[in-house]
């Protein structure tokens, strides 16, 4: 039942996301929260978490394919496999200029989950790879 109940959270985490439902994706984390983003500093608790989407959805525009989810028996971690489809929409600082550009990024990440909600995620793709899809 823990497997079950890490699995659903996270599988409804990811349908906010392609939703573009950040506050639904925002209401399945559990206090404290840390976003471990690939490249970047640590972002602790649901407001950076916030201030995160919000300059992800103004930069970018992405859906997920090719999901699998999986979970330990004990519902506390998880991970996750997926396609990044994007398109590249304003300029991110220190990144190459945005002029509407697509990638397709293999991508991952890391949870960990407390009474259901979802305590961390580690983010990871290949940045060299998605710099040389969008120069």
């Amino acid at each position: 039942m823990p497997r079950a109940r890490a699995l659903d959270t996270i599988t409804r985490y990811y349908d906010a996301f392609n939703a573009g439902d950040t506050a639904g994706m925002e209401a399945l984390l559990g206090d404290p929260f840390a976003h471990h983003v690939n490249e970047g500093k640590i972002r602790h608790g649901v407001e950076a978490f916030r201030a995160f989407n919000a300059h992800m959805t103004r930069c970018y525009r992405e859906q997920l394919t090719e999901m699998v989810i999986m979970a330990n028996d004990a519902g506390t971690r998880g991970a996750a496999e997926f396609i990044v489809n994007g398109v590249y929409l304003e300029t991110d600082d220190g990144l190459p200029e945005a002029r509407g550009q697509s990638y397709v990024l293999p991508a991952g990440a890391f949870f960990s989950l407390d009474g259901g909600k979802i305590t961390r995620v580690v983010t990871y793709y290949n940045l060299a790879d998605w710099i040389a899809q969008v120069s």
